[in-house]
């Protein structure tokens, strides 16, 4: 379904405080440590060996300290001082309380210095003392000892933290933590804007869904009458048609601890990790409760037991079903903890999982029908900034049966993309039409190499689809018809499925037959067939098997079905039925399908001139709509579903050369029967 956008006055969230920081932080002080603990910023001035004997020799040095019997600093005396030559080496005193040092200098030999020191005291008498100190650099030194244990431990967490994220996570951040629940929490601290207002459509499921909110927010209006709260709900229906969804608005209404997960973070490659997840997750939600658990995709871990084992060995997912099996049956009833989960393969889900104690009540969450696309549009449509004045949400919903909720947020969105592409300022009515057709059929491929002969093919067979479809009571409304490449097809047909409730045999085969009208044009105009009908014959077949085995609509098979809706006739090995009577199914099938060909040729060969007219405008317009048939055909002598819904009354007339007859068109949205490159025609 749709949801509203994040309102833009959020309030700004605070910035998450990162352990970064102090590590820069421990780093900064062992290196200022290590940097203030010489001797400042103001050095003296530097020399060598050489020039320090000249001044010696001169009587310019007061002493001289020899500093770790590598570094001499050397004093000059009062008189030095005033000199020219020292004027730039004399500076305030670095060391408090003392003289400072004029000149340093680095040797290499401590014993040679000290001999040129002696021989020239001795030849020009002079008394300068030689002064021995050792000083150390307490900080620097434990920084360099401590230094590679850091680097070591530093290393060592940094990868126990990236192994715990990998491999399972859990609370705490650790890889003993592996067995915890990754369920996220949501509750009153947390900013969740969804609500029921913001699901468009799905009026009965929120109604089912709603109650359980409502037991949780005031659970003595249903104890007070010796009502239990239910174990839990399980939302079923095809993709996206808002299932997901749907608990978020529970998670925005309900006001309590509410545990969101997907079936695949109970999945893990180690042993018991699984269960132990399980019993993690209710442990939690019993502290908090009441309190709802949200399992995403059930289906991961909840898959009939003992049918996809086929070694015998330990299966994990078996294991993790137990475990949810166990906990969901096994607190009791004032716990207040109610499971919701969500799939579209409840057919495989494990019998033992669907018992009432467990998941009480199954919510199916359908396609929405035209009056739910409608709302679902008008959700969809707030987001975008210009939308034209002309556009019609009602039109819109009935040129989209069978889409689904998010089929619709991809239509909006395409059209927007598609207005902006083509420089427009708002977002128009043709701008959604060709977001449909684009989704539909894929994006126009103009520039393919036809040759004349495939295209007047291609043209015959997309007019020969129209002219059954048009003639036929009950085939399937026509939209427009176009030779224009598109996607992997060649050509296409759009038409608009009525939602029929129930479909009746001459509905299913007057559809058939309409399928089966491309390969019969090409079989009249040009007496050969190719393999354009190739998804023609797919979804022939398809029906027709579905009225023999399925739908019980064939008279020699009679009235039995072979269809399992548990979905657990997939893993047997053998047909249901007997080999005699698979050939007769096989007979059936062919004749159902032989009959609606023979049918489509004989109704174009009584109608061959305007079929060979409409493929001629399709050949210079490369696209027709239902006015152009209206001006061959006349208009179409039936009135739809949807003019009967409406009160509309046309008057009925009977088809000249043919019974009506049909087949079944399934809500999967717009129709295209498309003439592909390798020759199939796709209904997509």
């Amino acid at each position: 379904m749709a949801t509203e956008q994040p309102k833009k006055n959020k309030e700004p969230k605070k910035p998450k405080f990162s352990a970064y920081w102090i590590y820069a932080a421990i780093i900064l002080v062992f290196l200022g440590i290590n940097f203030f603990s010489g001797s400042g910023f103001n050095e003296p001035a530097k020399t060598n060996p050489a020039e320090f004997l000249d001044f010696l020799e001169q009587g310019d040095v007061e002493k001289v300290v020899i500093v770790n019997r590598n570094l001499a600093r050397v004093f000059l005396t009062e008189e030095a001082k005033t000199k020219p030559e020292h004027e730039a080496a004399v500076q305030e005193e670095l060391f408090p309380g003392g003289d400072s040092p004029a000149y340093t200098f680095e040797f290499g030999d401590l014993q040679n210095l000290e001999d040129n020191i002696r021989e020239i005291k001795a030849e020009n008498d002079i008394q300068t003392p030689v002064v021995f100190e050792s000083q150390q650099n307490v900080w620097g030194d434990i920084l360099l000892t401590l230094l590679p244990f850091i680097l070591i431990i530093g290393i060592w967490i940094f990868i126990m933290k990236r192994m715990s994220g990998g491999a399972g996570g859990g609370a705490g951040g650790q890889i003993f933590n592996i067995g915890k629940s990754k369920a996220k929490l949501f509750d009153q601290n947390t900013d969740v804007k969804t609500s029921f207002k913001d699901v468009a459509g799905l009026e009965g499921a929120k109604e089912e869904v709603q109650e359980i909110v409502d037991f949780l927010k005031t659970p003595d209006k249903y104890t007070a009458l010796g009502g239990k709260i239910p174990k839990g709900a399980l939302l079923v229906g095809p993709p996206g048609t808002g299932k997901t969804l749907l608990a978020r608005a529970v998670a925005g209404e309900a006001k309590v601890p509410f545990f969101s997960l997907s079936g695949s973070d109970f999945v893990e490659m180690f042993v018991g990790v699984g269960a132990s997840r399980v019993r993690d997750l209710f442990k939690q939600a019993k502290e908090k409760s009441p309190s709802i658990i949200f399992i995403d995709e059930i289906d991961a871990i909840g898959r009939a037991r003992g049918k996809s084992n086929f070694s015998g060995s330990n299966d994990e997912r078996e294991n993790t079903l137990n475990q949810l099996l166990t906990e969901m049956d096994g607190f009791g009833t004032n716990a207040n903890v109610i499971v919701v989960a969500a799939t579209n393969r409840a057919d495989v889900l494990d019998k033992a999982l669907m018992r009432a104690g467990r998941f009480d009540r199954q919510i199916y969450v359908d396609l929405p029908d035209v009056r739910e696309r409608k709302e679902i549009f008008e959700v969809h449509l707030r987001p975008l900034k210009k939308v034209a004045d002309e556009l019609d949400t009602e039109f819109m919903a009935k040129q989209t049966p069978g889409f689904s909720g998010a089929d619709i947020a991809n239509v909006c969105n395409e059209a927007a993309l598609i207005a902006a592409r083509n420089g427009k300022q708002a977002v128009g009515k043709q701008d959604f039409l060709d977001a449909v057709d684009r989704i539909v059929g894929g994006l126009e491929k103009k520039n393919k190499i036809i040759t004349p002969e495939e295209k007047k093919a291609i043209a015959f067979h997309e007019a020969g689809h129209a002219t059954v479809s048009w003639i036929l009571e009950h085939a399937a409304p026509l939209v427009k018809v176009t030779i224009v490449p598109r996607g992997q097809s060649l050509g296409a047909a759009w038409y608009l499925p009525e939602e029929r409730l129930i479909v009746r045999p001459e509905q299913m085969l007057d559809e058939m037959c309409a399928a089966l009208g491309g390969r019969a044009a090409e079989k009249v105009i040009f007496n050969q067939i190719s393999t354009g009908a190739l998804s023609d014959l797919e979804k022939v077949t398809k029906q027709a098997r579905a009225m023999v085995t399925v739908y019980g609509l064939n008279e020699k098979v009679g009235n039995l079905t072979y269809y399992d809706s548990s979905g657990q006739g997939e893993y047997n090995f053998t047909k249901p039925y007997s080999e005699k009577t698979s050939e007769l199914i096989d007979k059936e099938i062919s004749n159902l399908i032989e009959e609606q060909y023979q049918r489509a040729l004989k109704l174009l060969e009584a109608n061959k001139d305007k079929l060979t007219k409409l493929a001629e405008i399709l050949l210079d317009k490369e696209v027709i709509f239902k006015d152009n048939l209206e001006e061959i055909f006349g208009k179409r002598p039936y009135k739809s579903r949807d003019e009967i819904m409406d009160g509309h009354s046309s008057e009925k007339k009977v088809p000249v050369k043919e019974e009506t007859v049909t087949e079944k068109r399934l809500p999967t949205g717009a129709n295209s029967e498309d003439h592909s490159e390798e020759g199939p025609s796709t209904e997509k």
